[in-house]
């Protein structure tokens, strides 16, 4: 399937094919979504068709506004209006108790939903001409690259998708920011461009940080999306390096004449022609916007490793070394 440009006619078109039970791929301000008809059952069943995803595995139902909270959601508590009214539109993801209409299809078999209201002209305009939710997991193969142009999205699912609308590159590049508001402590499950502290500085309160066990897999764990272990990968073998073990493995697969790339952040090693280097900004923000792009870049070279150069470990990069951490986990936690 060929992205169409979004404009009014194409979000018309997008609207009656969601409404008809279709799928429709449309930009966010994070990475391009696969979306459905949330109050329908069959049409969310085809998002896990599509990407591969198991149906235990939640999805985000992408609102118009925060006035639509108490279709979806009940006992909505102080903290998730204070959240709604700071950040959105934007990329914040609220976990809440869902009412008993929302097809389990939606969550997983749970009885909490995630909502947001995503900050993007095309994502605002086709919620709004639909006037519903729509179900919206990033429109890849399940566990891979999430996609951050529409281009991303023909390539990976081709006429899976019924429309693909183009929008232009996705602003941050990472997913949203998820907070769970089901118990009386907010938890941080996947961290994103909103911030901790900014988050805190709403709530007046610490937030419980969830962090991925890497050696528990069960799906009762994940409550939420891209809470897996292992996700956000590409299909070439990627590993997380250290910056000073970065020349002593680079000089041992050159030696076994492996075809390397890499996302260097501040290594730079001599030329070779059996590695293919991108080198990375050392902004976190400006990294985040074109992290799965150029991981794209390196998976269609015919690689036999990426290699992934350590980036800081401070709070501006802990949504950026979350998604290394899991694109990498196959390879770093054997």
């Amino acid at each position: 399937m060929k992205p169409i440009f979004a404009d009014n006619t194409t979000i018309e078109r997008a609207t009656t094919l969601l409404r008809q039970g279709k799928l429709v791929a449309f930009p966010t301000e994070t990475v391009y979504g696969l979306g459905a008809d949330a109050s329908n059952p069959e049409a969310v069943l085809q998002i896990f068709n599509v990407k591969g995803r198991p149906t235990h595995h939640p999805l985000i139902v992408h609102i118009g506004n925060a006035n639509q909270l108490k279709f979806w959601a009940q006992k909505i508590p102080e903290d998730a209006k204070k959240l709604a009214s700071a950040f959105w539109p934007g990329p914040l993801t609220l976990i809440l108790n869902k009412k008993a209409h929302v097809p389990f299809a939606v969550t997983g078999g749970q009885n909490t939903i995630g909502l947001r209201v995503p900050d993007h002209p095309v994502a605002l305009a086709l919620l709004n001409k639909f006037e519903g939710g729509i179900a919206a997991p990033s429109a890849n193969i399940y566990s891979r690259i999430s996609p951050t142009q529409a281009s991303h999205v023909e390539e990976e699912l081709g006429d899976n998708v019924d429309m693909i609308l183009d929008g232009g590159a996705c602003r941050f590049g990472v997913e949203s920011t998820i907070i769970d508001l089901t118990d009386p402590t907010p938890k941080l499950l996947r961290p994103g461009h909103i911030s901790i502290a900014e988050i805190e500085a709403v709530l007046g309160i610490e937030l419980i940080v969830v962090t991925p066990n890497f050696n528990e897999r069960k799906p009762s764990e994940n409550r939420a999306s891209g809470m897996m272990p292992t996700h956000y990968a590409p299909t070439t073998p990627a590993a997380l390096c250290e910056h000073d073990k970065l020349e002593a493995i680079l000089n041992n697969l050159r030696n076994q004449n492996k075809r390397i790339g890499l996302l260097s952040y501040q290594f730079n090693p001599p030329e070779n022609r059996f590695m293919h280097m991108l080198c990375m900004p050392e902004q976190a923000e400006s990294y985040a916007q074109i992290l799965y792009a150029c991981l794209r870049d390196l998976d269609s070279r015919n690689l036999d490793i990426i290699l992934i150069e350590q980036t800081p470990e401070t709070e501006a990069w802990r949504a950026i070394n979350d998604r290394i951490r899991k694109a990498t986990a196959a390879l770093n936690d054997k």
